[in-house]
């Protein structure tokens, strides 16, 4: 029997959402030859026509700020292999980019290599709510590694999707 409590906290809440698996994406631009970026537990598609996807950012986020008046911004959808990117690109403290393997188009977009996804994209709009913003973002182009398996944040942790046997073979072939 399913028992609803009142919501006694931030850390119940925390719990609650984390009960829902995401994938992550990294929002990164190089400003002034010195690559920027965060990463996004929040990212999802939202519109075809127009072609829009969001990202929820804490308001006291002070890379959204460098970020948000770019003229182009890359989204890469995170890979499985990058738990440790995923966590420096989320560090108030360090080189974000130490180790982590990037291009950037001539839009001075970012984009992490090995991802599932990349999106070229530009701010069409903000929505305030609560202690976050979602950010609206235009995709103005767009590639694909289908075969690259997803990073997963679920319960505070990242985990990897199960693959099958000739899945796991094709990637590998891929990689090398």
């Amino acid at each position: 029997m399913v028992r609803i409590q009142q919501k006694s906290g931030t850390k119940q809440l925390r719990k609650a959402f984390g009960a829902f698996p995401s994938g992550v994406a990294a929002l990164c631009a190089r400003i002034d030859q010195v690559p920027v970026g965060m990463a996004a537990s929040s990212f999802t598609s939202v519109s075809v026509d127009p072609p829009l996807v969001s990202v929820c950012i804490q308001k006291t986020s002070t890379t959204w700020p460098l970020l948000r008046g770019r003229h182009r911004l890359g989204l890469s959808i995170l890979s499985q292999w990058h738990d440790v990117a995923c966590r420096q690109l989320a560090s108030k403290e360090g080189d974000r980019f130490a180790g982590v393997e990037w291009d950037a188009s001539e839009h001075d977009s970012i984009f992490i290599r090995r991802s599932s996804a990349w999106m070229e994209v530009s701010l069409y709009d903000e929505v305030e709510a609560g202690d976050h913003t979602i950010a609206l973002l235009e995709v103005h182009g767009i590639d694909t590694a289908p075969d690259t398996p997803p990073l997963i944040f679920h319960a505070s942790k990242f985990r990897q999707i199960a693959l099958t046997r000739d899945e796991e073979l094709r990637l590998h072939a891929h990689q090398w």
